[in-house]
């Protein structure tokens, strides 16, 4: 991995590259009733990356409109399953995320071990962008997430039901030497964390 930032090294030393099996007793991710996507996923099959597990698991990643989920370790999911689990969820169009965002995300599930990673919004398409747009969200028009440079997410505990204060995950992205832009919404209907590469940047909605 090409790591931008300083957590490069930490990440690297905590994950071991021993070949091992999924762990049958590691949590599964709550899946609520959802609706968005213009064709959803089989997420019976959607547990690991279609290959074997290597390393400890880190964390599931679960997309909270399509109830996809995946498994995080030190190599899965590729890059290409990030990008489908990242799809827009309205039109189903995939776009090349930028793999920083992955390995941000796993350096964040390492200091939260057998958490589960909300996946709020990855790619939006011009038609979603501006549908948001129309009703009344605070979304650029040329938004991040339109580049594929974009992610918005919440990381919840195992055994929680309440994902950790967007507050403290955003200071925990700039204390790993991130710079790029670091969004914060801690409000009761939008209790999520966003990162992007483009400019250094911070706001709290």
């Amino acid at each position: 991995m090409n790591l931008p930032f300083k957590f490069a090294s930490f990440f690297v030393a905590s994950v071991s590259t021993v070949t091992i099996a999924a762990d049958p007793a590691f949590p599964e991710a709550h899946v609520a009733q959802r609706a968005g996507f213009a064709s959803k996923k089989d997420t019976a099959n959607a547990s690991q990356d279609d290959s074997a597990v290597m390393g400890p698991v880190l964390a599931t990643l679960d997309q909270v409109h399509s109830g996809e989920r995946l498994i995080l370790d030190a190599v899965s999911p590729t890059a290409a399953r990030f990008d489908d689990l990242l799809a827009d969820r309205v039109t189903g169009t995939t776009h090349a995320i930028d793999t920083r965002l992955l390995d941000l995300l796993r350096a964040l599930a390492a200091a939260h071990p057998g958490c589960r990673i909300e996946v709020v919004s990855g790619y939006r398409s011009p038609k979603l962008n501006e549908i948001l747009r129309k009703k009344g969200h605070h979304v650029s028009s040329h938004s991040q997430h339109s580049l594929g440079h974009a992610c918005d997410f919440r990381i919840v505990p195992p055994g929680a039901d309440l994902a950790v204060d967007p507050r403290a995950i955003g200071r925990e992205i700039r204390a790993l030497g991130w710079n790029g832009g670091v969004g914060v919404y801690p409000t009761k209907d939008d209790w999520f964390v966003h990162a992007d590469v483009g400019p250094l940047r911070n706001w709290t909605n």
